[in-house]
């Protein structure tokens, strides 16, 4: 029921880091990667770094690394999340053991893990945990219960229902609604190829074996026609580009202007349903998309949607059911989509359910045990460090006017770092778990996360809250609240590391951290003011001139082609291209503050500190991806590929020619005019 594709937090990617700015000398033990934070057996010096510089850096790993079988890629980001699920293993082993030896939290934790872990009890209770949901299912006669059911927590629904802050004043929350209800990327059903057939062909066969596994009768012939109505709905979707367009999004409406706009969805028994009929506007976006979704709505029989109900809840839920469900899931999903041969362990899926359902309970465990009080001051004094950075470029931005760069330095100054783990957690005492119902327990946590917003929805936006737990290895920016958030369990080697070489911190981390900042300045980010207000900041000179640089950055993107025939995207990857230039030009100039103070970096092994921050950058991107999940990353993720947040990045840093002697007639030399600065 929640609304997936409005304004989502602007994570730099699974791979994230901090740094300590002011370290000078290294206890006895050094850094974990190599003699200064860099493994340099990494290097692949067959290639020329201007010619190719993530594989300069990362191609001796390329050579010799093989991508895990439960794993659609490999990298340091794969590595440290790898890590972080180990830990929080023993946390969940301990409580599923002696659940009552840790108290009620303790209880709660540990029978949730253990009754995913008991696979026996799974295969016992078959398809009969099913019996309530899908009878209520069958039991949706009419349009009316049907849409009672699309607003309802745990059910596909082609309306997305949601609770965000608003846009003209995110203090206060307003509901929302947008696009839903498919089982692909929508570009999945539509573009043409072999490639594309082979993929429509493996779900249409995937959506009929869920049915005949669930026993539905004429499996075969509601498999083609969800499989139509499916595809119909693909057809009137906004692509993941549009959806990227915060102005067109931006379309609040009264109760009578949805029931004008899109007049075929009973919008009152919707919102009533979902608990948000008080809001006095609801942000309508995708408005076009909702339109058409209607008719399509209206023109497919009751019975249909039920089928496509009753897929969706299977297929959403298999991997609560027997083995043979959870099978034919990951053959298509991970298999099929993402070329994913065997399925990770069990006890690290049970982690991603477990956080995903009580993952603050967890959290504030793994915090006590894993995480040092004294990262925060560290991560705090690299931030303050970014944050001056970025004030000298503004400050001598060539192309923004005064005004717009008295606004500029406003939100700045307002940024809001969030460093380790939330002040308050939430309180989960009211979800009830029972050791022997899996699928109940995830059913009752998405109704309690339900509840939890509707308590909150008639408040004050609280801006305490996370999107992501302290054991989630990323960090995001958040556009409404002008928050950058960094969990603790990114604070960790090889992008943490107190004994490594400053240079090395600032590449890694300090980039990252100044990506997380550039957010605020990208654009869609830019769009925003220092409380996360939409509102224009920008007279029409600055306006116009930055939209020229994006473009020309955008360009530069849309040439890059990680697979044959299949290209970047420009416009969809733009915002976290401008976060990852922004990062790199502003944790440079970072490294050349803390340089000023601390004095000129040492040659170590023959490198400078400007090349080891650049090594430094380039290794945090290590990360290689299976050929079909790189497909469905360059056609619906706004990250570029790896190796291309490197190559596409350091030609337009002038330093990074410098450190690296890159001259014209190497593949990556850009002439300094065309170049793009932004930040």
């Amino acid at each position: 029921m929640k609304l997936k594709t409005l304004l989502r937090l602007s994570a730099g990617a699974a791979l994230l880091a901090v740094s300590v700015p002011a370290l000078t000398q290294a206890v006895p033990n050094g850094p974990r990667y190599g003699s200064f934070g860099v493994d340099l057996t990494t290097i692949d010096k067959s290639v020329k770094p201007g010619d190719d510089f993530w594989a300069y850096v990362n191609g001796g790993w390329d050579k010799r690394t093989e991508i895990a079988a439960d794993r659609a890629s490999a990298g340091y980001g794969v590595k440290l999340t790898e890590e972080a699920e180990t830990n929080v293993r023993t946390i969940l082993d301990d409580m599923a053991k002696n659940p009552a030896q840790f108290g009620a939290k303790g209880k709660q934790i540990g029978d949730f893990y253990a009754s995913w872990m008991d696979e026996a009890g799974i295969e016992a209770r078959g398809t009969a945990p099913l019996k309530p949901y899908l009878d209520r299912i069958n039991g949706a006669n009419d349009k009316a219960a049907l849409q009672v059911l699309f607003a309802s927590t745990g059910y596909q629904s082609p309306v997305g229902l949601g609770i965000i802050p608003d846009l003209a004043d995110p203090s206060r929350y307003t509901a929302a609604v947008g696009q839903g209800g498919l089982g692909m990327p929508s570009d999945y059903y539509l573009l043409e190829g072999e490639k594309y057939d082979g993929f429509r062909k493996a779900y249409r066969a995937y959506i009929q074996r869920i049915l005949e596994l669930t026993g539905v009768a004429d499996a075969s012939a509601k498999a083609d026609t969800i499989f139509t109505l499916e595809t119909a709905m693909a057809k009137v979707h906004w692509t993941p580009v549009q959806s990227r367009d915060i102005a067109k999004l931006n379309d609040p409406q009264s109760l009578e202007g949805l029931e004008k706009k899109a007049p075929d969805w009973d919008w009152a028994l919707l919102l009533k349903t979902a608990g948000v009929d008080s809001s006095p506007t609801v942000l309508m976006t995708q408005n076009t998309a909702l339109t058409a979704l209607g008719k399509i709505f209206t023109d497919t029989s009751v019975q249909t949607w039920k089928d496509y109900l009753t897929f969706h809840f299977v297929s959403s839920n298999a991997a609560y059911l027997p083995k043979v469900f959870d099978d034919t899931r990951f053959g298509f999903y991970s298999t099929t989509l993402s070329g994913v041969k065997t399925k990770r362990e069990r006890w690290k899926r049970g982690i991603q359910m477990v956080n995903g359902a009580l993952g603050e309970s967890v959290g504030e465990i793994y915090v006590a045990r894993h995480f040092p009080p004294a990262a925060q001051k560290q991560m705090g004094e690299l931030i303050e460090n970014l944050r001056g950075a970025y004030k000298e470029r503004i400050e001598k931005s060539s192309w923004m006017d005064d005004a717009t760069r008295a606004a500029a330095l406003k939100k700045l100054a307002a940024f809001e770092p969030r460093i380790g783990f939330p002040e308050k957690y939430i309180d989960y005492s009211s979800l009830s778990v029972d050791r022997n119902d899996i699928l109940g327990n995830v059913m009752r946590s998405g109704e309690f996360e339900h509840q939890l917003e509707l308590q909150r929805f008639p408040k004050p936006v609280d801006r305490s809250l996370w999107g992501m737990t302290p054991q989630t290895v990323n960090a995001y920016y958040n556009p409404l609240a002008n928050q950058i958030t960094f969990p603790a369990a990114i604070l960790q080697a090889p992008y943490f590391d107190m004994n490594a070489d400053p240079a090395v911190n600032y590449g890694a981390i300090g980039a990252i951290i100044g990506h997380e900042m550039g957010h605020g300045f990208d654009d869609q980010g830019s769009q925003f003011g220092p409380t996360g207000k939409f509102e224009n900041w920008w007279t029409e000179a600055s306006k116009k001139a930055f939209a020229a640089r994006t473009a020309a950055l955008g360009a530069q993107f849309d040439a890059f082609e990680p697979l044959p025939g299949l290209h970047v995207k420009g416009a969809l990857t733009m915002g976290e291209n401008i976060g990852d230039l922004g990062g790199v030009e502003a944790a440079y100039g970072a490294y050349q503050r803390y340089q000023a103070t601390h004095g000129k970096a040492k040659v170590i092994n023959g490198l400078t500190g400007d090349q080891r921050f650049f090594l430094s950058y380039a290794q945090a991107w290590q990360s290689k991806s299976r050929d079909d999940a790189l497909r469905n990353q360059v056609l619906t993720d706004p990250h570029s590929p790896a190796k291309y947040r490197v190559n596409g990045i350091v030609r337009n840093v002038d330093a990074w020619y410098v450190a690296f002697n890159v001259k014209p007639g190497d593949k990556l030399y850009l002439a300094p005019k065309d170049r793009v600065k932004i930040w």
